[in-house]
């Protein structure tokens, strides 16, 4: 039967070649209309699924369906993990590995894309929002948030959506991925993970999930095991906009997978590229002035009236040389001490300057005047030449160096203030994210009295200029203190920009700080609280937005002085006074004991009295030992004050005592949630260490956590760890349910309190403030405890003042014997009860106890009721006897009263004026004898006896 008729369907059985049977049905359609396929132009080649043994069929397969038979029979393929090297592909007719043709480059078992001028075949980009519910604001819709092609890489997105960059491959063997970027913004957040064909999210450790940031103007390359099968490729980025300040986005590029089974073909170079020599597995760029077409093998030069960057895919023009087309410099000191300002074309040059119409010319040279002196700390050699001081001298610059007197010692250290040349150990650089214009320039120029950000190829480059600082070397008194200052950088600046320019300080490879837009003339510090090699880099750039058009060449920076304090290599410009071991001439400089300062009359080694502390960067007399605050005390070495977690307050004759421990464990504080302009809900996190470890700063905030509550810092590695130590810090986070995350995301980590001043009842402290109108009134009549803390130095800060408030049963005073009283009980069988009870409200905690209930004998009646009823009994005796002695006095008053008025009525008369009473005792013989007809009451006999007395 001739397998290729119409409705041949054609089973191959090659059971006798391997233990499972293997069956590969092959059914053709075919019409009487189709021609037979004889060459290669009418079909392919390609490789069957592979069955469970990892073998496979190449078959042919028609370019149109339908359009011929007659194809070629399918033969056995190669084994489903055979790939060729790189530079080669597998050619399906001989099923061989060949070599790439000029022009073109293969990765063998791998794929790369490079080129980004739009997003290529496979990739997609998906974004997303999880708006609030109900919200039906066309505003905050994601369709036009996408990754962004620039040419050479690609951008992602500005705004709050979620965007993801998706890309599946299938490996038949173990592989990988790895890319490039640029990550510099911590408000975005950047993740790569990898699902399988199930959507079902592949394992990955923390630091392969989550990218590292990126410094300014650098490259990081991420890599990623893959698994075989087939893997689906997220990179995805979320930005979060606090405050309305746009995110910078992420660069990605050069992605190159790893793994795939074979490359049928070549990839042809891209436009601007080329391979000279087949086999190739990548192309070069072309050099300037030349340009090249998609699969190059050579690079074509540009006319004499165009030029080309590097790596273009054309030429342009040479635009008329204009003032932004050249700079000035400064000519290093000749031999007679002169300078010159020089003016130089910006390299490579392409402007034209003859023939052209509005084109200028180079201006002549300036005057030549004399040089700067030299920076402190070097000294003139040969009219020309500024070299650093010897070891043990100093000088000023201007004069020559000179011995430190005795009983001192040099302040080595760097202090630039003149700008004649680039000192030895500064470097300048240009780069930039897009091209390689500026790679040869000079980021900075010298230029007397400053340094200043030089021309570059592009607005957008970044301008470096970097100090190397090998390490730090504390004063010989100071070697044996334990330092929280081993030095500090000091730099005077100023920034002039039309646009958004931007200027960063780094160490090492961390953003220190950075300023936007014009500033003054100002000057900031930074203090190293670690002795180890570091570099500091100034990056400036004129404005994110690439352009080939120069419109703010005139937009600088200026540096006027760079200083830095005990530097290893540096050189002195002073001396200071140094602790020596005795006041005998010759003595030598001797280091102090930690927490003692150089006395200014022996110059010997004194401790700091208690509770003072060490400034850190001198010891020079007894002031150099600073008072601790209110409620705190220094520490063994005098290096830092801090609250031991006790505290005590006099109020009205009352001493009241804290305890604090319980508060000395770090506590969270998480307010919220707050809203970006778009919904997304965060939270700001605080962490709070109030008091303990003896000044040791245990709060920490950590940067793209995945679990807030088990980061373990200590079992991750340190490259993946952002944080921040100190006694308060805050982070910004994403709740899970935030923006549909699987975690809660943290981010913008900051310190807010490095410093502890004191704790006080007092509402100011240091120029520190408390706002009591900003929380509830309480009715208690305790005093709050005010902790003060600082985040910067004493008159630098400018930002946001923040006030917590901690309520805590343990912030209450220690219970004293004035916290309670006793009640007694009633005298029962002669025993009597007292009980103690906390008096209410209760206002302490800890302390003393309640005393036990206690029993003492007691009669029934009463000592005082005793004496109460005595002395009652008394006073009623007195008063019947005084009434007995007064009623009988009365009798006889009345008896003489009676006989007198019987004597004048027998009379008629009176009794002359002399005597008006009868004598003693006169008619006393009678007085029995007398009867009276009416007998008064007793009340009424007190009444006469009143008056009449």
């Amino acid at each position: 039967m001739d397998p290729h008729k119409a409705g041949t369907i054609w089973v191959v059985d090659h059971s006798q070649h391997c233990s499972d049977t293997d069956v590969v049905v092959w059914i053709r359609h075919s019409s009487a209309a189709q021609c037979h396929c004889r060459t290669e132009n009418n079909y392919y080649f390609e490789y069957t699924e592979c069955d469970s043994t990892g073998s496979r069929w190449r078959v042919a397969i028609p370019h149109r369906q339908g359009s011929c038979s007659g194809l070629p029979e399918p033969v056995r393929g190669t084994d489903c993990t055979f790939s060729c090297e790189a530079g080669e592909f597998l050619e399906m007719s001989s099923q061989q590995c060949t070599a790439c043709a000029a022009g073109s480059y293969s990765l063998g078992s791998g794929v790369r894309f490079d080129q980004w001028d739009s997003i290529p075949a496979g990739f997609s980009s998906l974004a997303t929002y999880m708006e609030p519910e109900g919200s039906g604001d066309e505003s905050l819709s994601c369709n036009n948030s996408s990754w962004t092609p620039q040419g050479t890489h690609l951008e992602s997105n500005r705004d709050e959506c979620t965007v993801s960059l998706v890309y599946a491959v299938h490996l038949m063997k173990q592989g990988s991925v790895s890319f490039d970027y640029q990550y510099v913004d911590n408000n975005v957040f950047f993740e790569f993970f990898i699902q399988n064909d199930q959507c079902q999210e592949m394992d990955q450790t923390a630091d392969q999930k989550w990218i590292k940031l990126t410094s300014n103007g650098e490259w990081g390359t991420h890599t990623v095991n893959l698994k075989s099968g087939t893997n689906i490729l997220y990179w995805r980025t979320t930005g979060i906009l606090l405050g309305g300040k746009p995110v910078k986005p992420v660069l990605l590029k050069n992605i190159q997978i790893e793994g795939v089974a074979y490359t049928s073909e070549c990839f042809p170079c891209r436009p601007g590229t080329f391979s000279k020599t087949p086999g190739s597995s990548s192309c070069d760029l072309c050099p300037r002035n030349t340009y090249s077409n998609k699969g190059a093998s050579s690079c074509t030069p540009c006319p004499e009236a165009q030029y080309s960057e590097e790596g273009w895919a054309e030429c342009k023009e040479r635009p008329p040389c204009s003032e932004k087309d050249y700079f000035q410099i400064h000519t290093a000191c000749d031999s007679n001490g002169k300078t010159q300002v020089l003016y130089r074309w910006v390299e490579p040059k392409v402007c034209v300057e003859d023939n052209v119409t509005g084109a200028v010319t180079l201006p002549p040279s300036g005057e030549k005047e004399d040089c700067p002196p030299c920076n402190p700390g070097f000294y003139t050699h040969n009219s020309s030449t500024c070299l650093p001081c010897p070891p043990g001298t100093f000088s000023d610059g201007i004069t020559d160096c000179q011995a430190c007197p005795a009983g001192t010692e040099p302040s080595l250290g760097y202090e630039y203030k003149w700008w004649n040349i680039l000192p030895r150990n500064m470097k300048t650089s240009c780069f930039n994210v897009g091209n390689s214009k500026c790679d040869d320039m000079n980021g900075w120029e010298v230029a007397g009295d400053h340094i200043r950000s030089g021309i570059g190829g592009s607005d957008n480059d970044y301008l470096i200029l970097t100090l190397r600082v090998p390490g730090f070397k504390l004063p010989t008194s100071v070697a044996g203190v334990t330092a929280s200052e081993f030095g500090r950088i000091t730099f005077v600046f100023e920034t002039i920009c039309s646009a958004d320019c931007e200027l960063y300080f780094m160490m090492s490879t961390n953003v220190v700080e950075s300023w936007e837009g014009t500033k003054s003339r100002r000057a900031y510090t930074h203090i190293m609280t670690k002795n180890a090699s570091v570099s500091y880099t100034w990056a400036f750039q004129r404005t994110n937005k690439p352009s080939d058009v120069r419109r703010f060449v005139n937009d600088i920076v200026k540096i006027y002085s760079i200083t830095v304090t005990n530097a290893l290599d540096g050189s002195a410009s002073s001396c200071h006074a140094c602790a020596l071991v005795s006041q005998e001439s010759g003595s030598s400089c001797v280091p102090c004991p930690a927490g003692h300062f150089i006395d200014k009359d022996t110059n010997q080694c004194q401790e700091c009295p208690p509770n003072t502390f060490l400034s850190g960067h001198h010891i020079y007399g007894e002031e150099a030992c600073q008072q601790c605050g209110p409620g705190s005390k220094s520490n063994k070495e005098h290096s830092v004050c801090f609250s031991d977690c006790s505290f005590s307050h006099t109020d009205q004759n009352r001493t009241l005592t804290y305890d604090l421990s319980a508060l000395s464990s770090v506590g969270s504080i998480m307010n919220g949630p707050s809203f970006t302009s778009k919904g997304t809900k965060y939270y700001h996190q605080f962490n709070i260490s109030l008091c303990g470890p003896e000044g040791r700063k245990v709060a920490v905030c950590t940067d793209n956590v995945t679990d807030l509550s088990s980061k373990d810092l200590q079992s991750e590695s340190a490259a993946l760890n952002n944080y921040v130590e100190t006694f308060v810090c805050q982070s910004t986070i994403i709740p899970a349910d935030g923006r549909g995350f699987r975690t809660a995301l943290s981010s913008q980590s900051i310190s807010l309190a490095d410093t502890f001043l004191g704790a006080t009842v007092e509402s100011t402290l240091d120029g520190v403030s408390v706002r009591p109108d900003l929380f509830p009134e309480t009715s208690r009549k305790l005093p709050d405890i005010n902790f003060f803390y600082r985040k910067c130095p004493a008159g630098t800060c400018d930002g946001c003042m923040f006030y917590f408030l901690w309520e805590s049963s343990s912030a209450c005073p220690i219970c004293t014997e004035a916290d309670y009283h006793s009640i007694e009980g009633a005298c029962k069988g002669g025993m009597q009860d007292t009980l103690y009870v906390w008096n209410e409200p209760k206002l302490c905690t800890k302390g003393v106890s309640l005393p036990e209930k206690s029993s003492a004998p007691c009669e029934a009646v009463p000592l005082w009721l005793k004496v109460g009823i005595g002395g009652g009994a008394f006073m009623a005796v007195l008063l019947i006897s005084l009434t007995c002695y007064f009623w009988k006095k009365n009798k006889r008053l009345e008896y003489k009263y009676s006989r007198l008025v019987m004597s004048a009525n027998k009379e008629c008369e009176l009794p002359a004026a002399d005597s008006c009473a009868l004598a003693e005792g006169e008619g006393e013989e009678n007085e029995d004898d007398v009867v009276y007809s009416n007998t008064p009451s007793l009340l009424g006999k007190l009444k006469a006896i009143a008056s009449k007395v």
